[in-house]
């Protein structure tokens, strides 16, 4: 039992919510800290998050805060649950406050976002050990349902974690495990990344219903916006992630395979596994695109995959087309900020030196041309 320890959850959205809540809850004391404080007067108020669906009951927060130096200070873990896209200014905000031995975890890091967040950090100036960690995916299938509550559809039974330095992952686990037995190693964080099934599930989806979410027309968005066409081309992208992954060394599944391991939701195709994922049931779509399913997991899921493709000459004509279309559709180009292999410090690695990285947080063909 771990219940004297301090977590500080990071974001008041879908899964900012429903972590401090259970968290609180589980008996832990937790700060909740959110940028915007119009969204959290009312836990400020009364720091209370109820919870319903496969948890039900109420927590009592330690402190709901827009400082962040208020809302890290003692914490012994730090939960990030904000979008990737806001990782990097994350980093370079917390850095100053950090202190040695903490933890930070991404929930999730989608594609490359323990990578980005550890260089930040280093690149702050924070010089003293810390150890930055990222899950596969997040934790539960979940809905805010207001500023104060959250539905918890379901947990996922198993989700990796890589953290850098890679020999502090066990560690991390078993400071995590009392609240999150789910949680089991990944050999480090470029498994992590690859394995990032968001990439496969969100973008996609959304872009190829995008005249029925611009309508605002309810549907769920997994069991009714993933029809036979759309799996098969979701198929289609996950080959491509695969092939990345076997050229760096990665234990990987396919989605489908994921589905039955993480849910137990069963078919002879992604199709047919994602009707059989009694999580899913209920999910709705969301009423418009200006979301993180395409602002979140282009920039940082799909390009950084691509990035990483093209560096070791695969060709990722699904992916890419994703990657196009948002581009096209938004008029936004999600390269300009993207996590490309130079962002994350990849370009002109190998995929041993890459693995490298991810062992020690540090490059170690630089480091011995420095010492020569």
């Amino acid at each position: 039992m771990k219940r004297d320890l301090v977590y500080a959850v990071i974001g008041a959205g879908n899964g900012g919510i429903a972590m401090a809540g259970y968290l609180s809850l589980l008996g832990y004391k937790v700060n909740l800290y959110n940028r915007t404080l119009e969204n959290i007067l009312p836990l400020i108020d009364s720091p209370l998050i109820g919870l319903t669906g496969e948890v039900e009951g109420e927590g009592k927060l330690n402190m709901a805060t827009n400082q962040i130096e208020e809302a890290i200070e003692g914490a012994d873990i730090i939960m990030v649950t904000i979008p990737a896209m806001g990782h990097y200014d994350l980093a370079k905000e917390m850095a100053p406050h950090l202190k040695e031995g903490q933890i930070i975890v991404l929930n999730p890091g989608r594609t490359g976002g323990a990578l980005e967040v550890y260089s930040t950090i280093r690149r702050c100036g924070f010089n003293k050990d810390i150890i930055v960690a990222e899950a596969q995916t997040f934790i539960y299938a979940c809905r805010k349902t207001s500023l104060t509550s959250a539905h918890i559809f379901k947990s996922k039974k198993e989700v990796t974690l890589a953290a850098i330095p890679a020999i502090k992952t066990q560690y991390v686990i078993e400071i995590l495990k009392d609240a999150y037995p789910q949680f089991t190693p990944a050999k480090d964080v470029i498994e992590t990344s690859i394995n990032n099934y968001g990439a496969i599930f969100h973008p996609a989806p959304t872009l190829l219903n995008s005249g029925h979410i611009e309508r605002g027309a309810a549907f769920d968005y997994y069991t009714e916006g993933i029809t036979p066409s759309i799996g098969n081309f979701l198929e289609k992208m996950d080959a491509e992630r695969m092939k990345i992954g076997l050229l760096l060394n990665v234990n990987t599944l396919s989605a489908r395979e994921w589905l039955e391991e993480t849910y137990g939701a069963k078919g002879s195709t992604l199709y047919e596994a994602v009707q059989n994922n009694p999580a899913y049931k209920g999910l709705q779509a969301p009423k418009g695109l200006n979301i993180r399913y395409i602002y979140e997991d282009v920039p940082y899921s799909l390009i950084p995959m691509s990035s990483i493709a093209k560096e070791f000459n695969i060709e990722t004509p699904a992916i890419d087309s994703i990657i196009k279309i948002a581009g096209l559709i938004t008029g936004k180009d999600f390269f300009k900020g993207g996590r490309t292999v130079e962002r994350l410090g990849l370009k002109g690695l190998s995929v041993k030196e890459i693995h490298e990285f991810a062992e020690t947080g540090k490059i170690m063909r630089v480091e011995e041309e420095a010492a020569s």
